[in-house]
């Protein structure tokens, strides 16, 4: 073979390469959904493009979320206890941290009280928050020294889940049975204010530029739309059902919302604030995480143990993550 010939060959197969690598680049992206299983108190280490289970790793009695710290070497899991918000049981007191690269628990911390500990994230600080039920608070604590730095009321009972301002400045809290969202200044550490929303709320999100919080009226099938700039509600979104759980993509034009009495998963255009797509979901979907490079969005199912797969760029369902009954909060890890 001439020299020029094989340089011909060679430059073939280089081309098939890259292309067979960029369409592979195209439609997935590197890193596995970390996922909390609140029935089996397991953490899940999950590939998304293979939809296999890596590892399973044991917490305490009940983890129902986690975070992901920023370099995805650890996952933390608060442990709320055995009971649901508001019911009761068990009042947990710890969170429990996943080494995720030796895939192993690599201590308990202990937050000195009975809290209820349920929602985990790290702000822009590099702290991570945590909601505190039991103290009507938002903890927190220094992922260094594994401990309590400060707690900031939110004045409200059953302060569930919560979400941060961009700039970290802000956090916003739904508080189920109080049907409220209190609003905290993180800064100062302190309540702003509390704003009326329904006799009950699940969920709270916040859209990218961080203008709107968004909540759900677990009374009437619509959701709240509360102006931050202001701290009030300035529309409603009406929906076919009740919502428990939203999210919106990253570019702000939509906002994902699940419907767990009618297994379906709504898509929202915040433009006109009207469910433009709708999608059939297994049993009960209760949480959505939508991937860091916004291409797809995937939604637990708790008792189906499954997750549903979102393609964001075609608007049509993948096949499901099939794992085991009691899937429930999500993280996203960049580490495989």
């Amino acid at each position: 073979m001439s020299f020029r010939h094989a340089l011909v060959v060679a430059s073939f197969f280089l081309l098939i390469f890259l292309i067979a690598n960029t369409g592979k680049s195209a439609s997935s992206s590197s890193g596995c959904l970390v996922v909390a299983n609140q029935k089996e108190h397991t953490l899940l280490i999950v590939d998304p493009e293979s939809r296999r289970e890596l590892a399973k790793i044991s917490v305490g009695v009940n983890g129902h979320e986690v975070a992901v710290s920023p370099d995805s070497r650890f996952a933390y899991v608060p442990i709320y206890g055995n009971s649901g918000v508001g019911r009761p049981g068990t009042d947990g007191a710890t969170i429990d941290i996943i080494d995720l690269q030796q895939r192993k628990l690599a201590a308990t911390m202990d937050l000195g009280k009975p809290l209820r500990p349920h929602q985990p994230a790290f702000g822009p600080d590099g702290m991570l928050y945590v909601s505190a039920e039991l103290a009507n608070a938002v903890d927190i604590i220094d992922p260094a020294s594994r401990k309590v730095i400060a707690e900031i009321p939110t004045g409200q009972p059953e302060s569930h889940m919560f979400v941060l301002s961009k700039d970290g400045r802000r956090a916003y809290t739904s508080n189920v049975h109080a049907g409220t969202v209190s609003v905290v200044d993180i800064a100062n550490r302190k309540l702003i204010t509390t704003i009326p929303v329904a006799k009950q709320v699940q969920r709270i999100s916040i859209s990218p530029d961080g203008a709107h919080v968004f909540t759900h009226d677990q009374d009437a099938p619509r959701i709240a739309v509360i102006d931050t700039a202001t701290n009030k509600i300035s529309n409603w979104i009406d929906i076919p059902d009740y919502a428990y759980a939203s999210e919106p993509t990253p570019d702000g034009r939509f906002l994902l919302a699940v419907l767990p009495r009618a297994n379906k998963t709504v898509v929202i255009d915040l433009k006109t604030l009207k469910v433009a797509k709708s999608f059939d979901v297994p049993q009960q979907p209760g949480e959505v995480l939508i991937r860091p490079d916004a291409a797809v969005a995937y939604i637990t199912c708790m008792p189906a143990g499954k997750i549903a797969v979102l393609d964001l760029r075609t608007w049509q369902l993948q096949p499901t993550i099939d794992l085991t009954p009691g899937v429930d909060g999500m993280a996203w890890s960049a580490a495989n």
